[in-house]
């Protein structure tokens, strides 16, 4: 399986594509504009907020948050899965606010993870080394950063199994348990992979990434839109087993957090490569996700859960989901899904923010990391800072978010 050398030049100078010509009244379209400019002053406030508390707390973080405890981080000193995320935060407040202390730490806390890079007992390194060390390669042009991001895509190659045609998600790879597992967070550690094609010009990354995305695109995607958390394939033979989950509800359930990196990871897939399956695949989700959201505009923790649509609240599923949208619309150039996008960045700077807590440490509250394992129900967790930081530069500072993590389209 190859791909287009155009798929491997694609660069960062690349243009968000343009909506289509709204053919509307007057009114609508000033109500429109009024509308997007009060959005536009919430999230500038909100960024200022989320920027003062980063400042405020950076001094005295001791290792990479995982989350809360009493709105206090907890830490992992090696980074767990979540460890580029830190780091990433770090470097959206320095590109919002231009202080350069932001930039300072960012750097200091991107190398704590370089002994990630040749490990080979997860598929996360894209979630620890592209908002880190890609980011940090973008914004310094210092060949460490670059060089350090492709050994971990080489390690994250080697999970690949090609007879199943995906990336296995969990345990080392000698371990036979959930060996043949791999899971729609999966989407999201792609890029790394494009990434390394395209500063190496060898293709096997991409190819691998491609074969992926393809595999879970037929195994994920379900008639109405929705998504599983995990898949299980026979690692022997490749053969597909079925559905099952650990963080949502159940089998049938969709899990809005995973429905999120869908959404994103798909979309992501489709500016790397031109793949308008993928694109197709990421607004089927899309819409999936937009038509179960609550008025609130605030995900549920998981979509099919027998309380919904009154049970607890995952605000990192609403800012990876209001990402992935805005992502779509620059991809199809579908009003509708910037309009949501804003509304759901919109709901968690009015609801759930730290605003009232003289003690968070945290930017964003009211997530969820794992209902079933009554672990983190309703804490902050450091993707959902991060993803809300990006989310809000999209809107305001989109060519300085593009400097960071590349949003060049298909040419």
């Amino acid at each position: 399986m190859s791909v287009s050398r155009r798929a491997l030049l694609v660069t960062a100078a690349g243009a968000a594509a343009v909506g289509p010509v709204a053919e509307a009244s007057a009114a609508p379209a000033a109500a429109g504009r009024a509308e997007t400019g009060a959005a536009s002053r919430t999230l500038s406030a909100a960024a200022d907020y989320a920027v003062a508390k980063i400042r405020a707390v950076a001094p005295r973080v001791t290792g990479f948050p995982v989350g809360t405890r009493f709105e206090k981080w907890t830490y992992s000193r090696g980074g767990d899965w979540v460890g580029g995320f830190w780091p990433g935060t770090l470097w959206m407040a320095y590109l919002y606010s231009g202080d350069d202390t932001f930039r300072a730490r960012a750097v200091e806390s991107a190398r704590n993870l370089a002994p990630r890079q040749s490990d080979t007992t997860t598929h996360d390194l894209g979630f620890l080394f592209y908002p880190s060390w890609v980011t940090a390669w973008r914004l310094t042009g210092d060949e460490e950063w670059r060089t350090g991001a492709i050994r971990a895509a080489d390690s994250l190659i080697r999970r690949y199994n090609p007879r199943g045609g995906f990336i296995r998600a969990w345990g080392a790879l000698n371990d036979t348990a959930n060996a043949g597992r791999t899971i729609v967070d999966t989407m999201m550690n792609l890029d790394l992979l494009a990434f390394a094609s395209r500063q190496t010009g060898d293709p096997a990354y991409l190819d691998i990434a491609v074969a992926h995305a393809k595999t879970a695109r037929r195994v994920f995607l379900r008639p109405d839109g929705s998504t599983p958390h995990a898949f299980d394939f026979d690692p022997d033979t490749g053969a597909p087993l079925g559905p099952a989950t650990v963080q949502g509800y159940d089998a049938s359930s969709c899990w809005s957090r995973g429905q999120a990196w869908g959404i994103y990871g798909f979309t992501t897939m489709y500016r790397r490569t031109g793949d308008t399956g993928f694109r197709d695949a990421a607004r089927r989700l899309a819409d999936y996700a937009i038509g179960v959201l609550t008025p609130d505009h605030v995900p549920v923790w998981d979509y099919r859960a027998p309380q919904q649509p009154y049970d607890i609240k995952d605000a990192s599923a609403g800012a990876i989901t209001a990402c992935g949208l805005l992502d779509l619309h620059a991809a199809t150039g579908r009003r509708a899904y910037r309009d949501v996008a804003l509304r759901i960045l919109t709901a968690l700077a009015e609801t759930c923010l730290t605003r009232n807590s003289a003690r968070a440490e945290a930017v964003v509250a009211r997530c969820t990391r794992n209902r079933p394992g009554e672990d983190g129900i309703e804490i902050s967790l450091p993707y959902a800072d991060y993803y809300f930081l990006e989310g809000i530069l999209r809107v305001l500072r989109p060519g300085d978010v593009d400097r960071a993590i590349d949003l060049s389209q298909p040419s």
